[in-house]
């Protein structure tokens, strides 16, 4: 069946993070992750439901939502778990919180390659850990890791690698490959590896796939703490409800010791809507990416030929692009495109490897995109006539 990604939903008065921020002012917000299109009608749906029960009481994880989530990664991934390795929290961000509390102890080490998702870098610091950070580097037409800088980062107190996987911002998938040489780095050095695959659904090229870094094998997976959620994929985010995949027992009941007095229930909805999304949420799913590789495709057009001031490495994954801003000399590029209309992230939350970028989110109905991109075109060449 058909679903609507072309009409934006009125979000305003909602208490929306995205939209609230900018309330009262003409600016498009195009910066935090998460869409402006309804949730799959399944997820609807089942909201609906649990709320008509009239009870909502402490919850604690179902057999249906362990075995819903069991169930996804045999499908999506060929990545075979046991529902027990399953550890349940309100969001990645306070599980990569818990995976530093519980691997690194006080002044050790904890590496990252940027630019990154910005709670990797101010959750170490926030648990009393080192940050590592290490910068991408760009290989021809697209993002890889850097290797020899890797090598001379780490220290022999590093306890813990922190993956990204696929890249936000930059949007790379990485190969079975290079996946493979990030554990071997781990396996060496002795390394906890936290793999956060929550855009893990969103891949938008066709010739390249997303691998559950915890299935190249045994060694790998007794090693890996693998982050995931529906909330990326499936527009879930203010539901609160993710979830670590964690084989090892060890490791297991570190994590859950670690996350004593930082997570208590997850809330009934996060669950409802967790249980929907995995079990029919396919077909939208698959409509989405239709809309977000058109969006992407279209982004790159019109950039390339009408603002080509901007730089936009091809990226293969997430509705994130990651806009290389740096030829226009602005020293504030958040506030210079807010002037033009559009809320976008700066690059320098990701790290200092982003300043001079911004993050733009596509993750909308094309009008507001094609509007978006209309008034960056006009601000950079007002800028350039200066």
């Amino acid at each position: 069946m058909p679903f609507d990604f072309s009409t934006p939903p009125d979000r305003r008065r909602t208490g929306s993070l995205k939209w609230d921020k900018y309330e009262g002012r003409d600016i498009l917000p195009l910066w935090v992750a998460d869409m402006d299109f309804l949730s799959p009608p399944a997820v609807i749906e089942a909201l609906r439901a649990r709320a008509d029960h009239g009870v909502y009481g402490y919850t604690v994880p179902t057999d249906e939502a362990r075995q819903a989530v069991v169930d996804y990664c045999k499908k999506q991934y060929g990545y075979t778990i046991q529902p027990e390795w399953i550890v349940w929290s309100h969001g990645l961000v306070p599980a990569l919180s818990i995976a530093c509390r519980a691997f690194a102890k006080e002044g050790e080490g904890v590496l990252v390659c940027t630019p990154v998702y910005p709670p990797m870098l101010s959750c170490p610091l926030n648990m009393g850990r080192k940050l590592i950070p290490v910068p991408l580097k760009i290989s021809g037409d697209q993002w890889d890791f850097d290797w020899p800088a890797l090598e001379q980062a780490v220290t022999s107190d590093t306890r813990i690698f922190i993956l990204c996987s696929p890249h936000n911002p930059v949007g790379r998938v990485w190969s079975r490959a290079e996946l493979a040489q990030v554990a071997q780095f781990c396996t060496k050095r002795n390394l906890v590896l936290v793999s956060d695959e929550i855009h893990c659904d969103l891949v938008l090229d066709d010739s390249v796939r997303h691998t559950v870094t915890a299935s190249l094998g045994p060694e790998v997976e007794a090693r890996t703490i693998t982050q995931m959620a529906a909330s990326k994929t499936y527009n879930l985010p203010g539901l609160a409800c993710a979830f670590s995949i964690i084989a090892d027992p060890k490791l297991r009941a570190t994590f859950s010791q670690a996350a004593q007095g930082l997570v208590t229930e997850i809330n009934a909805f996060g669950y409802a809507g967790t249980i929907a999304a995995f079990r029919h949420g396919e077909p939208w799913r698959r409509e989405l990416i239709a809309h977000l590789r058109a969006n992407r495709d279209f982004l790159y057009d019109f950039i390339h030929t009408r603002i080509p001031q901007l730089k936009l490495v091809p990226m293969q994954a997430t509705y994130l692009a990651w806009i290389d801003a740096r030829a226009l000399g602005v020293d504030n590029l958040q506030k210079f495109f807010e002037n033009a209309g559009v809320g976008l992230s700066p690059g320098s939350i990701f790290g200092d490897a982003g300043r001079g970028y911004v993050r733009l989110n596509f993750g909308c109905p094309r009008p507001t995109l094609e509007e978006a991109l209309r008034r960056m075109e006009r601000a950079v060449a007002a800028h350039q006539a200066h």
